[in-house]
């Protein structure tokens, strides 16, 4: 079994990683490259600094940051609401937001119903 080769818009990852920032956005979809293109704010600026010293153990609240090749690999940890969430950036992310992989919603899973809920339930003797 042949694994397939990773493309985005037809550039491999060791072509997108040698793009700038600019080049890169380029490829990427209109909403996003206007992100790219205006700037980032200081939180995601301080977020970049950690990134491109290859730091281990990096939080964000910075929900709205653009995946960029250079970021492949590595392991983010998102706040999701409530807690950190780590997302491990593999190259299918590209061009996407890291918010997308740290849901803020749970699933609700509820439990059999309490006695009183039901006119039937509420006869029964509390044991």
């Amino acid at each position: 079994m042949v694994l397939k080769e990773f493309k985005f818009r037809g550039k491999t990852l060791d072509e997108l990683k040698k793009l700038s920032t600019e080049e890169f956005a380029k490829l990427i979809r209109s909403r996003e490259r206007r992100t790219l293109m205006r700037g980032m704010t200081e939180e995601q600026k301080k977020l970049m600094k950690n990134i491109n010293a290859n730091k281990k153990n990096i939080e964000t609240h910075c929900r709205d940051v653009i995946i960029l090749p250079k970021m492949v690999g590595m392991t983010i940890k998102v706040h999701s609401g409530k807690e950190f969430v780590p997302v491990i950036i593999q190259d299918e992310m590209i061009g996407h937001r890291l918010g997308e992989f740290s849901l803020t919603r749970r699933k609700v899973s509820h439990n059999a119903p309490g006695i009183g809920s039901t006119k039937s339930t509420s006869s029964l003797s509390v044991k």
